[in-house]
């Protein structure tokens, strides 16, 4: 387990700075603008909604986690920002999070089982015309697994290792002496896994399409993370069906309801 897992003021930040310099420009380059009002589903402490807050957007962050909610609010407030912050299922929200023209999802969609679901539910959250940013990794990149969160150093820097048989890759995980609570999460996120394949049918099926898609190479929140430069996946192999997953490390989409 990386330090920025259980520091999370540091993990806020980290989420803060790639925020601001790769989602909110690439937003504003495919939709020509930066909304004025912004949902972020599983905001965790809302470090990615923070440079929209500096912008003068309005932001609402929603996420399960109570514990996170509270740090979400503690470190708006000691950075002198303005945000809502609460601590539910989304779709218990009803009427309390509607017409926003912009909706993020932050490697949230890989740990949702029922996919089909929760794209339908999410469109009463949109306001006409408005756009959902999805960003995810593809399954079989090599920590496409979110095997980084075990406490093992083993476990945590060994790539593809997600991708062994279940019965097998728990067994290693038990070895390596991971605890329950993170085997099941470990094993949960393979069940919901989302390949981009997977991801785009489940896509289309529920009635929206791609405004634009970016596959990366590197990851542009490696560029805090580790200091590596993001690259973009090579467009020859970003329209390679099931090999583009090796190496698509973060998955960006803009993506609207079809009209009508």
């Amino acid at each position: 387990m990386q330090k920025r897992h259980t520091d999370r003021e540091s993990y806020f930040d980290e989420q803060s700075q790639t925020s601001k310099n790769y989602y909110i420009p690439y937003i504003k380059e495919v939709i020509g603008h930066i909304p004025d009002k912004v949902l972020e589903v599983g905001c965790g402490e809302g470090g990615n909604l923070l440079p929209f807050a500096k912008a003068g957007c309005r932001v609402m962050g929603v996420d399960i986690d109570a514990m996170r909610i509270e740090q979400a609010r503690t470190f708006f407030t000691q950075r002198h920002q303005q945000g809502q912050f609460i601590a539910t299922d989304i779709f218990q929200l009803e009427d309390k999070a509607t017409n926003f023209p912009l909706i993020l999802l932050h490697d949230v969609i890989e740990h949702i089982d029922d996919k089909a679901g929760f794209l339908k539910g999410l469109k009463r959250y949109l306001a006409p015309g408005g756009v959902v940013f999805i960003a995810f990794p593809a399954w079989q990149m090599p920590f496409g697994g979110h095997q980084q969160i075990a406490h093992s150093k083993v476990v945590s820097h060994f790539p593809f290792l997600h991708l062994l048989p279940s019965p097998l890759y728990k067994g290693v995980l038990a070895a390596a002496g991971e605890n329950e609570p993170t085997i099941r999460e470990l094993m949960n996120i393979k069940h919901t896994r989302c390949p981009i394949e997977k991801f785009q049918a489940v896509l289309y099926a529920t009635g929206y399409r791609v405004v634009d898609r970016q596959l990366y190479f590197i990851n542009p929140h490696y560029e805090t993370k580790f200091g590596l430069k993001p690259r973009k996946l090579h467009g020859s192999l970003s329209v390679l069906p099931y090999v583009r997953n090796f190496f698509s490390t973060s998955c960006f989409y803009l993506v609207q309801p079809e009209r009508g």
